[in-house]
């Protein structure tokens, strides 16, 4: 059977060429939303009187048919059809004879993958809010057991100050919590059709885009048809902000590694999320969390290859765009995998107490306390900073931390230190001191949890409000 689009030509495709330019190979993932698409649009083909009634009805059965195919895995899709609009086609004019070539009366191969594309972001970005919902959940599942569980802060990778490992754990739900309102901002933009753009000046059939758009359920339309079949920002905003995730990920993932080995030895991975050696038995690798930071630099690989795509495209629809697609679904693929993995790994995660509080009081993590005690003895914090780091100084020679020091030796440095400074250098005195709005103080975390599960609320109610609006029953 000849070419769809054949008639013009006078030879066959050179057989590297077909295989050179088919997308076959990775846009069948848009096979469901390709068929969505195509039944909304023949219904609307149908209302505006474009397509007789039993027309319509004969299409839309044969479409549930080729669907039920695909969906039984009994479907060869095939490199010389190209890609997925036009092996449906072919697979609709097998399964209904020739009026299946009506199917695509008012449109083109350009608006028809834009709005596969609309359709498949749309669902896949309520999916990774769904799981980046999770994952917070569980993070603030510790942040409640850890409450009062103190571990060192770090700058610089050195010991800076003391915090509850509650506030440290916040600190990422903070940051995907902005990865989320990320992505239900930038789901607005994907919410829209382009679906009537034709090639790229429209089309001159009476079609009715607003009633396609109702049937799809998207907010609205593209008004300019170059820009609904030219734009790609909508995949440009989503890998962007997929790769601010990965970058939280990442920096997540860096601390578990750090906290699981022997060195550090604050938490301990479920046996389930980690792997061992081939030929070192004691070993037990957190695998996972390194293949998370690994696997950061293909999704931001994927951003910059596709903003090189777009540089220099003049309008409309350009045959590079067919390389706007393996690097959406990758990164849809491998953002899945890792919200599902880290909501059970932190949830199990094992954390050693002992071990974290230990580490603090081996420290000078409190030093700045001791200037700060200083200061509210009068003494201007400059010569306060000053006088704390002459007294480290004194404390690494002698081998001992502040708290070691006797009275004595503290007035050695200044005549303002008095018994109360062992209370000020408590750890636990350290940490509920910084009692300021979005400290470190228990009586803040418990602040910052609240008022994050208020956001989470909204998040939640969002996902419950995008899942009922876009749900299509046309099978």
């Amino acid at each position: 059977m000849s070419k769809l689009w054949g008639g013009r030509f006078t030879k066959k495709t050179d057989q590297l060429v077909e295989e050179y330019t088919a997308s076959i190979y990775f846009d069948k993932e848009l096979a469901r939303e390709d068929i969505l698409g195509s039944m909304a649009h023949v219904k609307m083909l149908g209302k505006c009187g474009i397509l007789p009634a039993g027309d319509v009805e004969t299409i839309l059965e044969g479409l549930k048919k080729v669907a039920a195919k695909i969906e039984r895995g009994e479907v060869e899709f095939t490199v010389a059809n190209e890609d997925i609009h036009m092996n449906i086609e072919k697979m609709l004019i097998e399964e209904i004879g020739p009026v299946g070539g009506k199917l695509h009366t008012g449109r083109s191969r350009n608006d028809q993958v834009a709005l596969d594309m609309h359709l498949y972001l749309r669902e896949q970005v309520l999916h990774l809010v769904k799981g980046l919902y999770k994952v917070q959940k569980a993070l603030i599942h510790q942040a409640k057991l850890h409450l009062d569980t103190i571990l060192p802060g770090y700058t610089h990778l050195q010991r800076a100050q003391p915090v509850l490992l509650a506030h440290h754990l916040m600190a990422y739900v903070s940051m995907f919590q902005r990865d989320i309102e990320r992505y239900m901002d930038g789901w607005k933009r994907i919410n829209v059709l382009p679906l009537g753009a034709g090639a790229l000046a429209g089309t001159t059939f009476p079609i009715d885009r607003e009633y396609v758009a109702q049937l799809l359920r998207f907010k609205g339309v593209y008004y300019n048809s170059m820009d609904a079949v030219s734009d790609r920002d909508f995949i440009v905003e989503f890998l962007s902000t997929s790769s601010l995730l990965m970058a939280h990920l990442s920096r997540l993932s860096e601390e578990l590694i750090l906290w699981s080995s022997n060195e550090f030895n604050f938490i301990e991975l479920d046996d389930a999320f980690c792997t061992g050696s081939s030929i070192m038995p004691q070993k037990k690798n957190p695998d996972v969390a390194e293949l998370v930071r690994g696997k950061t630099g293909r999704v931001y690989g994927h951003l910059v290859g596709m903003l090189t795509v777009l540089k220099s495209l003049p309008l409309a629809y350009n045959k590079d765009m067919q390389e706007d697609k393996e690097g959406m679904f990758d990164t849809v693929k491998t953002l899945h995998g890792a919200l599902t993995l880290y909501a059970s790994m932190i949830e199990t995660m094992t954390v050693k107490k002992e071990n974290m509080l230990q580490a603090v009081k081996q420290d000078f993590s409190n030093a700045t306390d001791l200037a700060d005690y200083l200061v509210n003895k009068g003494m201007p914090f400059r010569e306060a900073h000053e006088v704390v780091g002459k007294t480290v100084l004194y404390c690494i020679q002698q081998n001992k931390y502040l708290l070691d020091l006797s009275l004595d030796e503290y007035k050695e440095f200044s005549s303002l230190f008095e018994q109360d400074i062992y209370e000020a250098l408590a750890i636990e005195q350290v940490v509920n001191a910084r009692d300021v709005l979005g400290g470190t103080a228990k009586s803040q975390v418990e602040k910052q949890i609240a008022w994050m599960e208020e956001q989470m609320a909204v998040t939640q109610s969002w996902i419950d409000t995008t899942t009922e609006q876009i749900t299509i029953h046309f099978f």
